[in-house]
């Protein structure tokens, strides 16, 4: 399970689980990969269950 961060100079993909973790990335400065993974730990949960419903179980 991972989600797909994009920002105007680049994008992240992180794994959600076991536990966050980036999985690959281009175009981030440290600090914007350091706040796109904040938002990601920050809503973990929405994120993994918007996931279900999307892609169910």
């Amino acid at each position: 399970m991972h989600v797909h961060v994009t920002h105007p100079n680049g994008e992240a993909k992180f794994w959600l689980e076991p536990r966050v973790a980036l999985a690959t990335y281009t175009g981030l400065s440290p600090r914007e990969l350091a706040a796109a993974e904040s938002v990601v730990r920050d809503h973990v949960e929405e994120i993994i269950d918007a996931w279900h419903r999307h892609f169910g179980r």
